[in-house]
C-alpha cells in the first residue's frame, strides 16, 4: 500500500512543500530511500525503524520504499523522520489516509520515539499556511515558533506514541484533547514590554563626535567606521548602538525570526525576535561563516545580523578576502550563494559598524608613542580595500580622552554627564518616523535604502546646496556612490533636526563624517582636507 504524507523543506530562508511517499509490500525485506538525499536524511532509515520498534510498533520484515518528492531538489536536515514514520504506519493500516490529509508533519525521531526539534519550522509553517493546509504537527520544542503564523493550526508533539493516539482518535476531527493547538497572537506577544539589557551611552565619557556619528548612523541605518588608538572607547560605543536603534516592527521581526529559525538559533521560549540583532564575530572568522555557505549552505553571520548591527572590531585583522566578500551584500542587502546542490539567497540588510587602530601599534599619528614605520602603516591600512571604505557612510576619530573627564573632576565643576541611550533613542525614533512617513508607499525602510534613481525625489537640493556638493565632488575626488551616500547622510541629519529640506549645514556635517581618507589616517579636519 502506498501512502503520501506532506512534509516541509527549505531552500535558503524560503520553504516549499515536499511529500514523503511510502510503499510497503511483500518481497525481499529491505528499506530503500530515494529522492536526492543528504547523508543525514539517509540516516532516517535507522532512526525511524528503531524508534517505531521501541515505541511498540514492530512489524514483520517487509520491503519498504520511501521517495521524498520532488526528487530533483536536494533534501537536507532531520525533519523528514516524522513524515516517513507516519507514512509507514499509514501503509501498515494503523489509521486511514483521511486522518493525515491537509496536515504537514515535521520532526526528528529519537531512538526511544521522542520527537526532537528541527530547524526552519517558522518558514515551513508559513508556507503551509500559504498553500492552504489546515494543520501542522511539529515538535513541542518548535510549537511556539510555528504558533505565531496565523491561518493554520499548529500542534506540538512530544513523542511518537502520542502522535499515533491522536491520529487513531480522529486526527483533526477528534484528537484535540491529545494534541491541543498552540496559538500565539504575534501582535500581542510583540507588544509585550521586555527589559532593555543594552549598555547605556551615559557610561561613555566624552567622545562627543563619535557619539554624534553613532546617532546619525542609527537614525538612517548608515555604515560607520571608528578609528583611534586602543582603549579609547570604540568597542564601548559600538556595543551601545543597538540600544538607540528604532525598534523592529512585526514584519521585520518575522523576517529576522525566519533567518534564526533556519539557522537553528531561535529560542523555543521566544518565537519572535523583538530586538535588533547585534553580531560581533572574531577577526579569525572564515569567509563561509561570515557570508554563509560551505558545502551545505546555511545563513552566515551577515544574515544573522539582518535588520540589525554587524560589528567588526579590529577591522584590518580580518582576512582581506573575507572583508571584500561584503561588497555585494552591502549594496544588494542579500547574499546569493551558488553551490553544486543548487542556488540559495539569504537576506543581509545589516548596519555595518567597524572599529580599527590607525597602525599596528595603534598610536599613529602620535610620533611620541607610535613605533611603526611609514611602510608598516601603509601596509596595515591597506588591508582594508578602497571599495569597502567607499561603502562606509560615516567615519570618525575616537581620540584619547582628557583625564579630568575620565576621573569625573569636570562634573563637579558644573559639567553634566553624557546623554542616556533613552534620550538619544527618542531623537532617533522621531527621525525614523519621518522616514516611515516619507517612504510609506515604497519598500524603503531607512534613508540608507534610497535608490540612486530616486535621490532627486527624496533628497532635493537648492542652488546653494547643489553648488556645495559639486565643489565637494571635485575637491574630494568622490565616486558617484560616495556622492549619493553623502546625500543620504545629509537627509538623515536633516531628519534628526526636524527639517524637511536639506540645508548647507547638514551637508557640511555629512562631509565632515565622510572624510574617510583623512580621518582614516588620523590627520586633519574635514574642511582642511576638502578645501571647502
Amino acid at each position: 500500500m502506498i501512502s503520501t504524507i506532506t512534509a516541509g523543506a527549505l531552500n535558503g530562508v524560503e520553504a516549499y512543500l515536499a511529500e514523503a511517499e511510502v510503499d510497503i509490500s511483500t518481497g525481499l525485506p529491505g528499506f530503500c530511500m530515494v529522492g536526492y538525499l543528504s547523508g543525514e536524511v539517509k540516516e532516517a532509515r535507522e532512526r525511524v525503524q528503531v524508534a517505531l520498534r521501541n515505541a511498540g510498533f514492530d512489524h514483520a520484515p517487509l520491503k519498504i520504499t520511501v521517495n521524498l518528492a520532488p526528487a530533483h531538489l536536494r533534501k537536507e536536515g532531520t525533519a523528514y523522520d516524522l513524515p516517513i514514520a507516519v507514512g509507514m504506519l499509514q501503509s501498515l493500516g494503523y489509521f486511514p489516509p483521511a486522518r493525515t490529509e491537509g496536515i504537514l508533519f515535521a520532526g526528528e525521531l529519537g531512538l526511544d520515539g521522542e520527537v526532537k526539534g528541527v530547524r526552519g519550522i517558522l518558514p515551513i509553517v508559513r508556507e503551509a499556511a500559504r498553500q492552504g493546509l489546515k494543520a501542522c504537527i511539529v515538535p513541542m520544542e518548535n510549537a511556539l515558533e510555528g504558533g505565531v503564523i496565523p491561518g493554520i493550526t499548529v500542534r506540538g508533539v512530544r513523542d511518537f506514541e502520542q502522535l499515533i493516539r491522536y491520529l487513531k482518535a480522529g486526527g483533526e476531527e477528534g484528537g484535540e484533547e491529545i494534541l491541543p493547538a498552540v496559538r500565539i497572537d504575534p501582535e500581542k506577544y510583540f507588544a509585550e514590554e521586555t527589559a532593555d539589557q543594552s549598555p547605556d551611552f551615559s557610561e561613555v565619557c566624552g567622545q562627543e563626535s563619535a557619539k554624534r556619528a553613532a546617532e546619525i548612523a542609527a537614525a538612517g541605518f548608515h555604515n560607520l567606521l571608528m578609528v583611534g588608538p586602543p582603549g579609547t572607547g570604540k568597542s564601548m560605543i559600538a556595543k551601545r548602538i543597538p540600544g538607540i536603534l528604532p525598534p523592529l516592527d512585526l514584519d521585520e521581526s518575522l523576517e529576522v525570526a525566519a533567518v534564526y529559525s533556519v539557522a537553528g538559533e531561535l529560542s523555543g521560549s521566544a518565537p519572535l525576535i523583538r530586538r535588533r540583532p547585534f553580531r560581533n564575530p572574531h577577526h579569525t572568522i572564515t569567509q563561509a561563516a561570515l557570508i554563509g555557505g560551505s558545502g551545505i549552505p546555511k545563513p552566515g553571520v551577515i544574515s544573522l545580523a539582518h535588520r540589525g548591527v554587524l560589528f567588526l572590531d579590529e577591522l584590518p585583522e580580518f582576512a582581506r578576502a573575507t572583508l571584500d566578500s561584503l561588497r555585494q551584500p552591502l549594496e544588494d542587502h542579500e547574499i546569493h550563494l551558488a553551490r553544486m546542490y543548487g542556488n540559495v539567497a539569504y537576506p543581509a540588510d545589516f548596519m555595518l559598524v567597524c572599529a580599527m587602530n590607525p597602525c599596528p601599534c595603534g598610536y599613529y599619528p602620535d610620533r611620541g608613542r607610535c613605533t611603526c614605520t611609514e611602510s608598516e602603516i601603509r601596509k596595515y591600512q591597506g588591508r582594508v580595500s578602497g571599495p569597502i571604505l567607499d561603502r562606509i557612510d560615516l567615519c570618525t576619530e575616537v581620540l584619547p580622552m582628557d583625564v579630568k573627564k575620565l576621573s569625573g573632576a569636570e562634573r563637579t565643576a558644573g559639567y553634566l554627564p553624557g546623554e542616556s541611550s533613552e534620550t538619544i533613542r527618542k531623537r532617533v525614533v522621531a527621525a525614523h518616523k519621518r522616514q516611515q512617513e516619507r517612504f510609506r508607499d515604497r519598500n524603503i525602510f531607512f534613508n540608507s535604502d534610497i535608490p540612486a534613481g530616486e535621490m532627486k525625489l527624496f533628497c532635493p537640493l537648492g542652488e546653494k546646496q547643489r553648488k556645495l556638493m559639486e565643489q565637494a565632488y571635485t575637491a574630494m575626488g568622490l565616486s558617484p556612490r560616495s556622492y549619493h551616500r553623502i546625500l543620504r547622510v545629509a537627509r538623515t541629519i536633516a531628519d534628526l533636526a526636524g527639517e524637511e529640506k536639506i540645508r548647507e549645514e547638514h551637508i557640511m556635517e555629512a562631509l565632515y563624517f565622510r572624510m574617510s581618507d583623512r580621518t582614516f589616517r588620523g590627520r586633519g579636519s574635514a574642511n582642511e582636507a576638502s578645501g571647502l
